[in-house]
């Protein structure tokens, strides 16, 4: 008796898992993708744009650089995480105006340490929850090895970044701190004052 073997082309089976698929895992796993994409894209410009270690950055290409490791900084989102329970009572004109104010502080700041750009950097794992995601990476420097931890949100058709979490320090938390220890104590007038003074100064 001859017993008949079968094999299932593979675009079939793939068609078939597909089906099996729910439209949230679906999307769950265009999400990955789209930000895998982004964070690897964004890797390699800034590579691009650093050069070698002996390589001078002109001021046109620094202006580059700044803007590729910045754009993808949701700083309203950030910004708000930052202040907590102080955001709310402030007015739009208020919100407009600590927003542009940090941002301009953290912009200036971004490019303090290039060596930070220089890792090498691996995507581990990418968690999607609706408009949320959480992106653990590890990004490896002469020889040391350091967690980093970016938190994304999707505004529109964009996914940005809003807390960045360092070695298990985060970003946010850290301005939390100072900002609403200022504002609790002396309110928000003094905050922007001393955040203006920071801004001239860089």
């Amino acid at each position: 008796m001859t017993t008949l073997s079968y094999r299932i082309p593979p675009v079939l089976s793939f068609l078939v898992l597909m089906s099996l698929m729910s439209p949230a895992m679906i999307m769950a796993q265009n999400a990955q993708a789209e930000i895998r994409a982004l964070l690897t894209e964004r890797d390699q410009d800034i590579k691009a744009l650093l050069g070698s270690p002996s390589a001078t950055l002109s001021p046109e290409r620094e202006a580059r650089l700044r803007a590729v490791v910045n754009d993808i900084i949701d700083f309203e989102v950030m910004g708000e995480a930052a202040l907590g329970s102080f955001w709310e009572p402030l007015t739009a004109a208020q919100r407009t105006d600590f927003t542009t104010v940090f941002a301009d502080i953290v912009r200036a700041q971004s490019l303090a340490d290039l060596d930070v750009y220089r890792s090498s950097v691996s995507i581990q794992a990418i968690e999607i929850n609706g408009a949320q995601a959480v992106v653990s990476t590890q990004t490896t420097y002469q020889g040391i090895t350091t967690p980093v931890v970016y938190k994304m949100v999707k505004q529109g058709n964009l996914w940005q970044v809003w807390d960045i979490i360092l070695d298990d320090v985060s970003t946010v938390d850290g301005y939390a701190r100072s900002f609403q220890a200022v504002v609790r104590r002396r309110g928000f007038d003094t905050l922007m004052e001393s955040l203006r003074r920071k801004q001239a100064s860089l």
